[in-house]
């Protein structure tokens, strides 16, 4: 990953990034631009298109007090992009439920195991193709 990227100024509200550039984007963001926090990581599922997911960022800066709406495309075929959790602490479980929900991996975040779901549940219930009507298996009742 390389440190060159150049932030458009002025800020727009909103930013669309390729998925390879997404770190460093963050990045320059907190150093730069001096959006310290990360509020959301969320996706959406855009059956229909190629890419068919979005995956988008919401940060604050808490000394200018902006906002902005990063965003990246994926592919159904490698839907991942760079985790951002050596940035921001508060991707670690933001990151996990997306990856949950919609399948997205985030590479190098050291922990996606489910967190709203139970281990061994099927698919991700918030992408558009999931089978409302999908029977999971039974967890057994724990005394």
């Amino acid at each position: 990953m390389t440190a060159n990227v150049s932030l458009p100024t002025p800020l727009p509200a909103a930013l669309e990034v390729a998925a390879a550039e997404l770190f460093d984007v963050a990045a320059a963001l907190k150093s730069e631009a001096r959006f310290d926090m990360l509020l959301d990581v969320t996706a959406v599922d855009w059956p229909a298109r190629t890419p068919r997911f979005d995956v988008v960022y919401h940060f604050y800066s808490t000394i200018t007090f902006a906002r902005l709406r990063v965003k990246t495309q994926v592919t159904e075929a490698d839907p991942a992009v760079a985790s951002l959790l050596p940035l921001y602490g508060s991707a670690l479980f933001m990151e996990r439920e997306c990856h949950e929900m919609y399948g997205i991996d985030f590479r190098g975040h050291p922990d996606l195991r489910p967190i709203l779901l139970y281990e061994g549940f099927k698919g991700h219930p918030l992408r558009k193709d999931y089978p409302i009507r999908l029977e999971q298996p039974l967890v057994p009742y724990r005394k």
